[in-house]
């Protein structure tokens, strides 16, 4: 984690979760943070205890990406406080469990733009401060998901795609400019998700990987310059084990899984 020490980090949807274990884990190898998320409070209580504990420098901003002018408030906040973001770790991301015809379709559309659109965007602000130092790096928290169609989770998977590949298509592209970028791919982890997604405890694994692990993989990962990274050894051979089967076998089998008790 020494990776990023004395240099300035941004992580979206800092307050809870991976976003906080990312955080930690950065704070611990001496990276200064600019933490962001939409709760304030909790914001606040981590910058704190972490400035305290680490003695790193932090910063705070209060933003919600689901609003399409969050990233240029973020971006601009950091111009202003002088920080160069070298690295920044795009982690915000919710999702909606559910069949697609009932769930509310702003929440779908807010779903494309915090995991898609919010991510494009920052991604894109940053690089040319990067480009232009010859350095930096891009952490995108997509996830196991990514991997196959998910039925009733069907855009929150779809999303997870996007993040995918966009991390993978950037790694490449930017190695002439001595930019990493990757894609932490977690599972199942303890985290707030399954409550704001909505998700039944039936859908839910009994393993749970920590946060902390998952986070401590993904910066790992980013540092020896992988373009992608799945976390537990079950998650990976269930993500790559979905190639062996005929698509549309996987999709009907995660059906069976995520199908509401009801239906």
């Amino acid at each position: 984690m020494g990776e990023w020490k004395g240099k300035w980090a941004l992580v979206t949807g800092a307050s809870a979760g991976i976003g906080a274990a990312l955080a930690s884990e950065l704070a611990a190898g001496g990276a200064h943070l600019v933490l962001t998320a939409r709760r304030k409070q909790r914001l606040e209580q981590l910058a704190e205890e972490l400035r305290g504990r680490r003695g790193v420098e932090t910063e705070i901003v209060v933003a919600d990406l689901a609003d399409p002018k969050a990233p240029e408030e973020i971006y601009r906040f950091t111009k202003q406080k002088g920080i160069e973001v070298e690295l920044l770790v795009n982690n915000a991301g919710f999702g909606q469990y559910g069949e697609s015809h009932a769930v509310e379709t702003e929440r779908l559309l807010e779903m494309v733009q915090v995991n898609c659109s919010a991510v494009l965007h920052l991604t894109r602000l940053y690089l040319p401060d990067m480009v232009a130092r010859q350095r930096g790096d891009v952490l995108i928290v997509a996830s196991t998901a990514a991997f196959q169609a998910v039925p009733y989770i069907s855009t929150y998977a779809a999303t997870k795609v996007f993040d995918l590949y966009l991390a993978e298509g950037l790694a490449e592209e930017m190695k002439p400019y001595g930019i990493r970028v990757c894609a932490l791919c977690p599972g199942t982890t303890t985290s707030e998700f399954h409550e704001v997604a909505g998700h039944p405890s039936h859908v839910r694994r009994r393993r749970e990987e920590p946060a902390e692990k998952v986070a401590r993989k993904g910066l790992e990962a980013l540092a020896a310059g992988k373009s992608y990274a799945i976390s537990g050894f079950g998650n990976y051979l269930a993500a790559h084990g979905v190639r062996l089967a005929p698509r549309r076998v996987v999709t009907r089998i995660a059906a069976k899984m995520f199908r509401p008790v009801n239906r």
